[in-house]
């Protein structure tokens, strides 16, 4: 027995988990190796800790301390503002804003097996997530003449596959050196009654994603987090993959941003109804945090100010900009007492038995899941941003395969902007007496990021007749 093995061994021992070592003998030796280097990475007396606190109630809100959160509102100052606008592009061509796209999950509630971020969303296009939101970046580079780092973060089951789809698409135009991948980390499961980590089969832990709040680990953990700060990036735009209408890096956003020195900045969408499942933005203990929906009573999402507006409406689009100073000091405490903990979740976890050499599939609750989540870190920052954006122009989730959220409704939004802009910008575009649109429109990135770009393209007398598509010639 080698002395690394023996280590490796007697941690083992100490923490209860020596079922793991079952049958170690008849793995292949670069399995031992592998599954050696797995379990070396583990804390087991962090997981020990987590374990014992499996009875105790997560910290429960006090509603009595929860209130609504001041909110810069379209038509307000600094959505006119100029100024802002320029401390915005000023940034960017400075060179000092990146933008990360959350994209570790897979497209299965679409009936899709494969990355979300390779699903394709364009009305006419068929453009895949991953190419919509690539072009914003190009086009905000061209536009700024400055490169604007693209930082994707995967997971364990959809990194390979795409890192394979933007190597087989060139890049969709963006130099593969600006093109930072990442991986979200992961956690094993515990089981419920034992503690003991559980296996997804003979040599091989049973690993889930940390959560979104794992981002910002991660991206720490990586060593990209210290890469951006030497090059000068100071502030980090986060968006979620499934979202093809979210405006990356708004001058506006980022120039507010900037003017108040916020920590961290949120855009927020208004709800539309008090049943609305949407997490929202609020003062909890007067520090800004996100409230999940279902811990809100539903008579308290009914409340209504003295205009007649829901007292907390401002819904999570998880629109969010970090400044990388404040992520610095965020990560490297992460673990402690001022950093993000982990969330226990009970879940129901199929699972390799070494004594039985049998996978087992539970009917109740077995394991135990562990999470962080990004709302975490925001009750952390000392100074903040809180900015309304308008629903319909920058808010189409795809999660579903039918219904809210689904292909035909994210079509139907992304048209329905195009139909606008155009509109906006002096364009004939056909509509029937019941002023709906009879053909799919779609925008390019590369053609128009924004109205007043639109506007000062479209060719003059511009009618809109049948499927119509404006892109790039390039």
């Amino acid at each position: 027995m080698s002395e690394s093995f023996a280590s490796l061994h007697e941690s083992l021992r100490c923490f209860g988990q020596m079922h793991l070592l079952e049958g170690w003998e008849s793995l292949p030796s670069t399995q031992q190796a592998k599954f050696a280097a797995q379990l070396r990475g583990i804390d087991f007396s962090a997981l020990q800790q987590l374990y014992q606190k499996r009875e105790t109630a997560s910290h429960s809100l006090n509603l009595n301390k929860i209130t609504p959160i001041p909110v810069e509102t379209v038509g307000s100052a600094s959505f006119a503002s100029e100024q802002t606008r320029g401390v915005g592009h000023e940034a960017l061509h400075r060179g000092e804003v990146a933008a990360l796209v959350v994209a570790g999950g897979q497209g299965s509630r679409l009936g899709f097996e494969k990355p979300k971020g390779m699903y394709p969303v364009g009305p006419i296009s068929r453009a895949s997530l991953f190419q919509i939101h690539a072009e914003k970046v190009l086009a905000l580079s061209r536009r700024h003449k400055r490169p604007v780092p693209f930082l994707v973060m995967t997971s364990p089951a959809t990194d390979d596959e795409t890192r394979v789809f933007f190597e087989e698409n060139r890049h969709f135009g963006l130099d593969p050196g600006e093109v930072h991948f990442f991986q979200q980390g992961t956690m094993p499961a515990l089981e419920i009654a034992t503690g003991r980590l559980l296996l997804e089969k003979p040599g091989e832990l049973f690993l889930s994603p940390n959560g979104h709040g794992g981002t910002l680990t991660a991206l720490a953990e990586s060593g990209l987090l210290a890469k951006l700060k030497d090059r000068g990036i100071r502030q980090i735009f986060y968006f979620q993959v499934d979202n093809p209408l979210v405006s990356l890096c708004d001058p506006v956003f980022v120039g507010r941003h900037i003017e108040t020195r916020s920590e961290v900045s949120s855009k927020v969408v208004f709800k539309e109804r008090p049943e609305e499942k949407v997490g929202v933005l609020a003062l909890v203990e007067g520090r800004k945090a996100i409230v999940e929906y279902s811990d809100l009573p539903i008579e308290m999402t009914k409340l209504r100010d003295a205009n007649g507006e829901l007292q907390l409406r401002a819904g999570n689009p998880a629109i969010h900009l970090f400044s990388v100073e404040f992520l610095d000091r965020l990560t490297s405490r992460t673990g402690t007492s001022g950093g993000l903990t982990f969330h226990i979740a009970r879940k129901k976890v199929p699972h390799y038995d070494p004594t039985t050499k049998a996978v087992v599939t539970p009917a109740t609750e077995n394991a135990l899941k562990f999470e962080m989540f990004i709302f975490d870190a925001l009750p952390l920052a000392e100074r903040w941003l809180v900015m309304q954006t308008l629903r319909e122009e920058e808010f189409a989730p795809l999660k579903n395969a039918e219904g809210p959220d689904s292909p035909q409704t994210v079509h139907a939004l992304m048209v329905n902007r195009a139909a606008r802009w155009l509109e906006a910008a002096g364009a004939k575009v056909a509509r029937t007496p019941e002023r709906a649109l009879p053909y799919p429109i779609e925008i390019s990135p590369l053609y128009a990021l924004d109205m007043a770009e639109l506007e000062g393209k479209l060719p003059s007398g511009f009618e809109v007749t049948g499927p119509t598509y404006l892109t790039s010639s390039d």
